[in-house]
């Protein structure tokens, strides 16, 4: 079936994705919009159609990836089944293949490129936090929970959920072997007792 005209073509916007993360995990902020284009396959007007700048870039792909975190916060359930699945994609991120190459790139893209360190941040782990801690303050607010500050409490259950696991990625350290199910099934049910009603 023919593309309509001015109809976005989402295979090319997801290979220019995939190829930013991986010449930002080798290269950090060397890597370059051509390069970019180059890898991805498609020409330079393609990429800057989507993606004025890196910055944009960056903020895509660590809002794709809050997306795909907090989906389970968004399908509604239980707190624990909701949790324990937003734990597990968490986790998930963490044990791929790529995660570590990711982490190292904005790292390394940090102190050249501050700006685009943050918007990462902000898209990424900052926005599932926030949403994150919208949900507790709403099973607060529903007396599911008792969560007297969401904010807190949202950054203690990811901070319980990954624990090293982001240094080990980001160092490159082999993660040791993670069943992902238990170990999300087993921060919920601690972070579920500190916090019941």
């Amino acid at each position: 079936m023919a593309r309509v005209r001015g109809q976005v073509d989402e295979t090319k916007t997801e290979a220019i994705l995939e190829a930013a993360t991986a010449l930002f995990g080798e290269k950090g902020a060397l890597a370059s919009m051509e390069q970019i284009a180059r890898r991805a396959g498609v020409s330079r007007q393609t990429l800057y159609n989507r993606f004025p700048n890196k910055l944009e870039i960056g903020r895509a792909l660590a809002a794709r990836r809050s997306d795909a975190i907090s989906a389970p916060l968004r399908a509604g359930g239980d707190p624990a089944t909701v949790l324990t699945a937003f734990a597990v994609g968490l986790l998930d991120k963490l044990v791929q293949a790529d995660a570590g190459a990711s982490l190292r790139g904005v790292a390394l893209m940090s102190p050249e490129m501050p700006d685009l360190a943050d918007a990462i941040y902000q898209a990424g782990p900052a926005e599932g936090l926030r949403r994150l801690a919208a949900w507790l303050a709403e099973q607060d607010r529903l007396a599911l929970l008792r969560i007297p500050q969401p904010e807190v409490a949202a950054e203690m259950f990811a901070g319980m959920v990954l624990g090293h696991g982001h240094l080990r990625a980001i160092l490159g350290v082999a993660q040791p072997p993670i069943d992902l199910e238990a170990r999300a099934a087993e921060a919920t049910h601690r972070f579920l007792r500190a916090f019941a009603r």
